[in-house]
C-alpha cells in the first residue's frame, strides 16, 4: 500500500515550465506534465471520502491529503515557483483535493465573484501563494481567471464584507449581481488574464491577487472525481524576498 502511494504521489522532476503575466507586476507559473501518474492520482481520489467545504468559499466538496503528498507539493513549489513569485522561505503548506459540485443557483454571494485566498498582516514580509493542479481532461470545466478591482480599495473591501454578511436578496439588490459563477469582468472587477485548464497542468500564483475558477456551469457539476472538476489545491505561507 505504501509503495503504491509513493508511485501515485510521484512528481515529474522535469516538468515544462513557463511564466504567464496575469496583471501589472503579477505572474503565474505554469507547469505541464507534473505528475508521473495522473491517472493513478484520480483513481486514488475516487477512493477517498469527500465532504462539503466549510469555512471557505469553495463551491463543492474537499478532502485533506496525507502529509507525504503535502510535502511533495511543497517541494514542487519550492523548486519551480517560490523564487519566481518573490518568496524565499516556506513557513507552512496546506493541500487538499477539491471537486466542484454546487449548481449556480445554490451559491452564496461570497461565491458570486472572485476572491483572495488570504491577506497577509504584513504584506511586505509575508506572502500567501496558491496552486491548482487540474486533474480532468474536459477543458470546458474551466481553468483559472485573474482580476483587478475597478473601485478604490475601501469600496472593494465593503463589497467583499457585504458578500459575507448580507443575504442573497440584499446583496443582489445593493450590487446588481445575481447568483452564478463569475466568468469575466463585471461592474466591480476586470478580468486581466485567464489560464486554461489542461490535463496534469499545475499553476502557482500569489493568492493575494483576486482570482476565480473559470467554471462553465453548462459543463455540469459532477460529483465524481473520475469525470468532474477535480483539482489538487495547495496554499503556502511564505516569507517575501527582501526588497532590493
Amino acid at each position: 500500500m505504501q509503495s503504491n502511494a509513493n508511485a501515485v504521489f510521484a512528481f515529474n522532476p522535469t516538468p515544462s515550465v513557463r511564466i504567464v503575466p496575469v496583471g501589472p507586476g503579477r505572474m503565474c507559473v505554469v507547469l505541464d506534465h507534473v505528475l508521473d501518474d495522473p491517472e493513478g492520482m484520480v483513481e486514488w481520489a475516487a477512493s477517498q471520502t469527500f465532504t462539503p467545504a466549510r469555512g471557505n468559499q469553495y463551491p463543492g466538496v474537499v478532502v485533506d491529503v496525507p502529509e507525504e503528498l503535502s510535502q511533495r507539493v511543497g517541494d514542487c513549489f519550492a523548486q519551480h515557483a517560490r523564487s519566481r513569485l518573490g518568496a524565499r522561505r516556506t513557513q507552512g503548506v496546506s493541500v487538499r483535493l477539491s471537486l466542484v459540485t454546487q449548481s449556480p443557483a445554490t451559491l452564496a454571494p461570497v461565491q458570486w465573484q472572485c476572491h483572495r485566498d488570504r491577506i497577509a498582516d504584513d504584506p511586505q514580509q509575508t506572502m500567501f501563494a496558491a496552486s491548482v493542479l487540474y486533474l480532468f481532461r474536459n477543458r470546458s470545466l474551466g481553468g483559472t481567471s485573474f482580476y483587478q478591482p475597478k473601485q478604490p480599495p475601501a469600496e472593494t473591501d465593503r463589497l467583499m464584507a457585504d458578500a459575507v454578511s448580507l443575504s442573497a436578496e440584499q446583496f443582489s439588490a445593493r450590487y446588481g449581481l445575481r447568483a452564478g459563477y463569475m466568468r469575466g469582468s463585471n461592474d466591480y472587477f476586470e478580468r486581466v488574464a485567464r489560464v486554461g485548464a489542461a490535463w496534469n497542468r499545475m499553476i502557482f500564483y500569489d493568492g493575494g491577487q483576486f482570482h476565480s475558477g473559470d467554471i462553465d456551469p453548462t459543463a455540469g457539476m459532477i460529483a465524481d472525481p473520475r469525470s468532474g472538476r477535480l483539482t489538487l489545491n495547495g496554499f503556502f505561507v511564505c516569507r517575501r524576498n527582501a526588497a532590493g
